[in-house]
Order: structure tokens, then sequence, then C-alpha cells
């Protein structure tokens, strides 16, 4: 008959060999549980993307967002109202319609930033 018995107690007279397999075991299984059940961390936001050149400050205020993006279509409008000025016919109106787009863009922005920071 096989009677189970529980492992002895570590002491200093248990052989080495035996202390570094039961250490052994001790820190697969930790491995395993700490795998199965501790939670992923989280893909941290400050890390970029493959193709991912610009990054805008994660501790930019509003306001200066919004105030940054007014001046981008601003200058974006300047450019396009320049280039449709120097084309003809069917190109000419699509620069004009793009132009339309950014002027309009950049009222719902003005009206946001002012909005946010009232004159």
């Amino acid at each position: 008959m096989y009677k189970i018995t529980p492992n002895p107690p570590e002491t200093d007279q248990t052989p080495p060999h035996t202390r570094s397999k039961a250490k052994k075991q001790d820190e697969a299984a930790k491995r395993a549980l700490d795998h199965y059940l501790l939670p992923k961390p989280a893909k941290s936001e400050d890390a970029s993307q493959p193709g991912q050149l610009f990054t805008v400050a994660k501790n930019a205020d509003n306001e200066s967002l919004l105030a940054n993006l007014s001046e981008t279509l601003a200058a974006a409008d300047a450019m396009v109202s320049n280039l449709a000025f120097d084309l003809e016919g069917p190109r000419r109106h699509i620069l004009l319609g793009i132009q339309q787009l950014i002027e309009l863009s950049s009222l719902l922005a003005n009206r946001v930033l002012d909005n946010v920071d009232p004159r």
C-alpha cells in the first residue's frame, strides 16, 4: 500500500540538489502564475507608432492647441489662396473650394478659442 506523505521542511541537512530543485520549481510556478494571472501592462501612449513622425505634447493646454490650430489653418488658407490665383479653370475652382473649407474650419476653431478664453 502506498502512503502519501508531505514533503519535509527544508533544513540545512537537506541535500543541496533537492533544495535547488525545489527552488527552481517554485520560480517556475511563480512565472506561470504571473503569466496567467497578472494583468498585462497597457501600451504607453508615449510610444510612437512605426510611421509616426510628429506628436503633440501631452501637457499642452486646450487654448494653446486651439491657437496653433487657428494659425495653421490661416497659413494653409494663405498658401491655397496664393496658388489658386496662379491657376485657371477647374483646378482653380477645386483650390477655391479647399480654401473655403479651410476658412470655415478656421472660423470654427476661432469660435472655440473665444469660448475657451473670452476676450
